[in-house]
């Protein structure tokens, strides 16, 4: 969506919500989210995830976005903070199955991350899994209604 595209639809959030209404907004943020080897016993970084520019571009969309609806008094910021997200795959051909088919557009691990993930795994225990650690934000906004 486009930057004046999601200032239309803060726009109409905003409309509709009741006085006092709350916009959350909630996005994962994949810029070098570490991917691990995991096991009840060890934990092995394996290298990062990149989060892929067009998805960059529509966060930094969403951000001026977020600011412009705050700089038209339309929403004031009460309260925003990031934590972890953690996805699992039980094996390194889950994960990229999962990535290839619902993230293609979203985020990308490069041939060496790839070789570092299948090495670890081969020698792991056998509880191991293949963890993503994605950084999300959330960020409650009030809507500012004229009274």
């Amino acid at each position: 969506m486009t930057h004046e595209g999601m200032v239309h639809a803060l726009n109409e959030i905003r409309r509709v919500l009741v006085r006092d209404g709350i916009l959350i907004d909630l996005r994962p943020i994949a810029y070098h989210a570490p991917v691990d080897v995991v096991s009840s016993r060890e934990l092995r970084p394996a290298g990062n995830a990149s989060q892929l520019p067009e998805d960059l571009a529509d966060d930094e969309a969403a951000n001026r976005s977020i600011k412009e609806a705050g700089d038209q008094n339309w929403f004031i910021k009460e309260r925003e903070e990031f934590f972890p997200f953690y996805y699992y795959w039980d094996s390194p051909n889950e994960m990229q199955k999962y990535i290839e088919e619902d993230w293609e557009d979203y985020v990308t691990l490069d041939e060496d991350t790839w070789k570092n993930i299948r090495s670890m795994w081969a020698v792991a225990d056998a509880d191991a899994r293949v963890r993503l650690n994605l950084k999300m934000l959330i960020s409650r906004w009030k809507v500012i209604k004229d009274r």
